[in-house]
């Protein structure tokens, strides 16, 4: 077996880790067996259990307070561990403990809810659904302060550490911000560790210093008022299906942009450092093609590297089509509807809020005579959301990682993140930075069948959370 992140040194953070990796590994085991899908309302008790394990795992830890906070929708967890010292910064953990469906069930190599190890080039891997999003990400942080105090000889962890894991982050945290709103008092702090993002590779330590917005849209078009037979209409009215397939196609232009009128407008271009510093991350883009993206060829704004277009370029994507006759044999019909979602994610300083308008005033402005549209854009949306590259939160990130790694800070590799969570939320409720220490890996197959962790980077993330806390009670705080 080769480990690609196997120690060359030691401290005695990872000899607690190295020495209760069993205890790690037997609470995934447990947690990854309850099918806590929060976008099935069929999986609800799942979803509610899955919170009571959280509880009853940070209680065993230690953490003196531990409480499920009810919602609207799916339960959160709240845990808190204050430092014995006084003016120890406070430090809010968040991540979620809902997992996304298993479907298409059929290409799981293993039961998605029944955890298996599984021997891979890289190690060790632990596969089912929610192994790295975000179950295993959260859970190394169990181990992770437990190595802190028995490293640092200490009672208490040497700043107050908090969490909050929801439930329904991925249904799109439709009750979050309300949450955050109502505990702000609780929920009080100088920093926010979001443990739900990963590195480049296993041997490249790195740090996510972003994350995408998000917005999205349902378009209905109309023709006739009822399918109609296609030889007797068909040529002589119009057809909302051919309608919306030239209206889809004219969501780009010639060189990958999106077409919707001020869609650009907000957006704050590149800095020469933010492209120099993503530059450094490795990437064989043959590589890339042919394992995660599973693709033939590379496609997108002109100008822009893949790896720009991933994590720091706003897109539009169609994510489904409809309407007409599906079933088996045909079915020669004109149909009455046709249907389309699309959604886009955003980068600084984008809105959500913003983009339904537009989106709107472009399905207008494409609509063929005797087409009507109904364009639906649901409340709410993510907002993009950055950390400060300058700030001392980020030093003492940089130091825990590379410390964990056998690395320098000067080292570790800054990503952005192309998914979307509700990150934004966090920072404009709680008025304090983010950063980012996550394990997952691009191969890690989230939101697929036969999602995995790589065991050795959830070791690795364990101590760097154990480092964490120590390197973040040496910030000075400004105010508080």
């Amino acid at each position: 077996m080769r480990d690609t992140v196997a120690p060359v040194s030691s401290s005695a953070e990872r000899d607690f880790v190295t020495a209760h990796l069993d205890d790690l590994h037997a609470d995934l085991d447990a947690w990854l067996r309850i099918p806590s899908i929060s976008a099935d309302p069929a999986h609800a008790a799942d979803v509610a259990a899955s919170a009571e394990w959280l509880a009853g795992a940070l209680r065993r830890t230690g953490f003196p307070t531990v409480e499920i906070w009810p919602t609207a929708g799916a339960p959160a967890v709240y845990a808190e561990w204050p430092s014995a010292d006084e003016g120890a910064p406070v430090a809010l953990v968040y991540g979620h403990h809902d997992v996304q469906p298993v479907d298409p069930v059929e290409l799981w190599e293993h039961p998605p809810f029944e955890p298996t190890v599984v021997e891979g080039p890289d190690g060790p891997e632990l596969h089912a659904r929610g192994a790295i999003d975000d179950k295993g990400n959260v859970a190394f942080h169990l181990l992770g302060i437990r190595a802190h105090l028995a490293a640092t000889g200490r009672e208490t962890p040497a700043v107050t550490v908090k969490l909050v894991i929801e439930g329904e982050e991925e249904s799109g945290s439709p009750y979050f911000a309300d949450l955050l709103r109502e505990r702000r008092d609780r929920l009080d702090c100088d920093v926010v560790v979001v443990s739900d993002t990963g590195m480049a590779a296993p041997h490249l330590p790195s740090a996510v210093t972003s994350m995408r917005g998000l917005a999205d849209a349902e378009i209905t078009l109309r023709g006739p008022a009822v399918d109609l037979h296609s030889g007797s209409f068909g040529g002589a009215v119009p057809n909302p299906l051919h309608a919306l397939a030239d209206l889809v196609a004219s969501l780009h232009d010639d060189q990958g942009r999106v077409t919707l009128p001020g869609f650009y407008d907000a957006v704050r271009a590149l800095s020469d450092r933010e492209r120099e510093l993503m530059g450094r991350v490795p990437f064989d883009e043959r590589e890339w093609l042919a394992g995660p993206a599973a693709s033939r060829s590379t496609t997108g704004e002109a100008g822009f590297s893949t790896q720009e277009r991933i994590g720091a370029r706003p897109t539009a994507e169609v994510n489904g089509m409809w309407g007409g006759y599906q079933g088996p044999g045909h079915k020669t019909i004109i149909p009455a509807e046709s249907h389309a979602k699309i959604t886009f994610r955003l980068v600084a300083d984008q809105r959500p809020e913003e983009i339904g308008p537009m989106v709107r005033a472009w399905v207008e402005a494409n609509l063929p005579a005797g087409i009507e549209a109904d364009v639906h854009v649901p409340a709410g949306g993510v907002a993009p959301c950055a950390s400060d590259l300058d700030s001392p939160f980020m030093d003492a990130l940089l130091r825990s990682i590379a410390q964990a790694w056998d690395s320098e800070p000067d080292s570790v590799l800054f990503m952005k993140e192309g998914g979307s969570g509700p990150e934004a939320d966090l920072v404009e409720q709680l008025d304090a930075p983010l950063v980012f220490l996550g394990a997952g890996l691009p191969t890690d197959r989230i939101h697929s069948p036969n999602e995995r962790v790589l065991l050795p980077m959830l070791h690795r993330g364990a101590e760097a959370a154990a480092h964490l806390w120590r390197e973040l009670a040496t910030v000075e705080l400004r105010t508080r």
